[in-house]
């Protein structure tokens, strides 16, 4: 059950500006037991030992890009709707009572209790080498915070796209079988959610990328392998830092034995983060090629469209050809007939009446070849089909 605590005075830096509004916090421990935090960003940086620049990534009323930074003590990340702060110890998530927030805090609660129950029972009930091995086997309990939310953003975008193909892909069929305002506009929309989309999905995976291609960044994230690194050397460090974690000492104390001769050759070793991270970025990725396949088929769309639009563009011209070419020798022949038919006395015209109907049978198929004419030389030079 979470418990609503009031920010801590002794935990807030005074200083001469006017005083930080309050931020909603929830932290979990590595029991899942959550807690309701209201501080402001002196409170949290002065828990977690962070700058406040690292701290200002998370504040939603500024736009950073996607970010994981791995500190001394902490595990920054930005991703999506999760705005996180993980340490070896406790998870410090944002806005929790905002919707999409809320499942991510119930999967830690599910996920992170089971291992510490079992690795204490085996403290109870088996000896130490069960103990050692259980330890070895386990991720360090950052890296299962930092699964769980890489789960949840990627699930996240995963089911935005699927609902996005399930919207899409019969819009597009029907505008392919009958071209109008209405599914245009629809059409339109849907490529404006998919350009979003993708540029979103685009951030975490350019991100993930970028992680996995630098060793030194994804060793910055073994938080609990830094920690048992300097515990030998400041014997008191780890007990100040997480002074009510039952089982931090123990902890720290068989992970100095056992790793304190191998500490600096595995220092280097990111073998399981990067196995973790490229999990993930291979599924992002599948996300992205889905987003990149809806383009490609919308952009086929609209190329078939085009098509479509110009032969029905072509077939007015012609038409208005064939009407302009028609009304041209009509003219013609109006013209001819209208000459010659005029009640104007003339003296050729005297003794020859019949000569007017030779002029106009004359006359109209002079303007049919005219006709004709036109119409082949705009079959000859491709403005007309054939």
């Amino acid at each position: 059950m979470a418990h609503v605590v009031p920010a801590d005075p002794q935990a807030v830096v005074t200083v001469k500006k006017k005083t930080q509004p309050s931020r909603s916090w929830v932290l979990l421990d590595s029991t899942g037991e959550s807690t309701v935090l209201d501080v402001d960003k002196y409170a949290i940086m002065h828990r977690v030992n962070i700058h406040a620049r690292d701290l200002r990534i998370l504040d939603p009323l500024l736009s950073y890009p996607s970010t994981i930074l791995g500190r001394d003590r902490a595990i920054v990340l930005n991703l999506e709707h999760i705005k996180a702060i993980i340490t070896s110890e406790e998870v410090l998530l944002r806005d929790p009572s905002d919707e999409y927030v809320v499942p991510v805090i119930q999967e830690l609660q599910r996920r992170l209790p089971p291992v510490n129950s079992i690795r204490q029972g085996q403290e109870y009930a088996g000896g130490q080498n069960d103990v050692d091995a259980g330890d070895e086997e386990e991720s360090p309990f950052e890296f299962r915070a930092l699964e769980v939310a890489l789960e949840s953003i990627c699930s996240f975008l995963a089911a935005r796209t699927l609902e996005l193909e399930t919207a899409a892909y019969p819009a597009l069929d029907e505008l392919t079988s009958q071209i109008s305002s209405r599914n245009l506009d629809r059409v339109r929309k849907l490529k404006s959610a998919m350009t979003r989309l993708t540029a979103r999905v685009q951030k975490v995976r350019d991100e993930l990328e970028q992680l996995l291609d630098d060793d030194d960044d994804m060793a910055d994230l073994y938080l609990s392998r830094k920690l048992a690194g300097a515990s030998p050397v400041s014997g008191s460090g780890a007990a100040n830092w997480y002074p009510a974690s039952p089982t931090i000492g123990s902890k720290i104390s068989r992970a100095s034995r056992a790793s304190m001769a191998t500490v600096r050759g595995d220092e280097n070793d990111v073998e399981e983060l990067e196995m973790l991270l490229e999990a993930y970025f291979m599924q992002i990725d599948g996300t992205l090629n889905k987003l990149t396949t809806l383009r490609e088929y919308i952009d086929d769309t609209e190329d078939y469209i085009n098509i479509q639009l110009d032969n029905h563009r072509n077939q007015l011209i012609q038409l208005e050809l064939f009407l302009s070419s028609g009304t041209v020798c009509l003219s013609v022949y109006s013209l001819v007939a209208a000459i010659f038919g005029m009640n104007i006395p003339y003296t050729w015209n005297d003794n020859h009446g019949y000569v007017f109907k030779w002029v106009v049978i004359v006359s109209g198929i002079l303007s049919a070849v005219m006709f004709v004419l036109i119409m082949s030389y705009a079959r000859f030079k491709g403005l007309v089909g054939s």
